[in-house]
């Protein structure tokens, strides 16, 4: 599935749970998002849980 289309597809419901469902809604949706891009990375392996958890200081990488 091509980014656009995830795009698309997320853009619409947020759209719908602002529309429907009032600003509560809508940032619900927008984070419960966030939550599943995060975790999606994760189960692909482009992200570590180490990258959230380093200090600013370490600049390995």
């Amino acid at each position: 599935m091509s980014m656009a289309l995830v795009g698309l597809i997320a853009g619409m419901a947020l759209g719908f749970a602002g529309y429907f469902g009032g600003f509560g809604a809508f940032l619900l949706v927008a984070a419960l998002g966030a939550v599943g891009f995060v975790a999606g990375r994760f189960l692909e392996g482009d992200l570590e849980p180490g990258d959230f958890f380093r200090s600013r200081g370490d600049r390995r990488g």
